[in-house]
């Protein structure tokens, strides 16, 4: 996460369609993908993913987001997950996922949350939405807790001020759902397009990471 600077985050019922997406993703530089759980046989999609990133897509890790209790955290660790997100902070999922070391991000909106998170063991807190906060909350928490790691998802675009906004503000990396993969590229099946963005968006990053 903190290399790349970028978690694209996705979720479609149709496992081929899931699968082209994530080659789409792979073949433009991404070697993270956040598989959002938020419908229906959701993990029966997660399972063929997983199981065509390991056979098909070297070095790419898979995790799994939307998660919000520990009885689905540890079906998606079952079947392979190689880190947890959750829109909200709950101890039982935090549980869970450091029993097995499986890294987690849990969702925060205030620093008393934050604070918590991080003291039952989150590497990387989740800003959501982070529309409502926007980089200006993350500097002002990056006074006293200059050691916390912050992926904000929602508000985020592959638009360069709102990256640089971002990045300078001191994010770690960000989470980056429909902004990046689009419902036109979907439904166009635009995956040359997509591999394109996705590419641009990390070359993006990286330029301004340099600055």
């Amino acid at each position: 996460m903190e290399e790349s600077g970028m978690v694209p985050l996705f979720y479609h019922h149709d496992a081929e369609l899931a699968k082209a997406v994530l080659k789409a993703c792979y073949d433009g530089g991404a070697r993270l993908m956040e598989f959002t759980s938020r419908g229906d046989f959701a993990l029966e999609i997660f399972n063929q993913l997983i199981k065509y990133a390991i056979a098909e897509l070297p070095g790419m890790i898979l995790g799994v987001g939307s998660i919000t209790d520990a009885a689905a955290a540890s079906q998606y660790m079952l079947s392979g997950a190689n880190f947890v997100v959750t829109p909200v902070f709950r101890e039982d999922i935090a549980l869970v996922c450091n029993r097995r070391k499986v890294l987690w991000s849990a969702g925060c909106g205030s620093l008393t949350e934050i604070a918590k998170a991080e003291e039952m063991g989150c590497e990387i807190v989740k800003l959501f939405p982070g529309s409502i906060y926007g980089p200006e909350f993350v500097k002002a928490v990056k006074g006293p807790h200059p050691w916390t790691s912050i992926m904000p998802t929602g508000g985020v675009s592959t638009e360069k001020e709102n990256l640089k906004g971002w990045f300078d503000s001191g994010v770690t990396c960000v989470g980056m759902g429909s902004k990046l993969i689009s419902k036109e590229i979907l439904s166009a099946k635009a995956y040359d397009r997509l591999t394109l963005k996705v590419k641009k968006t990390l070359s993006l990053i990286k330029q301004i990471r340099e600055i």
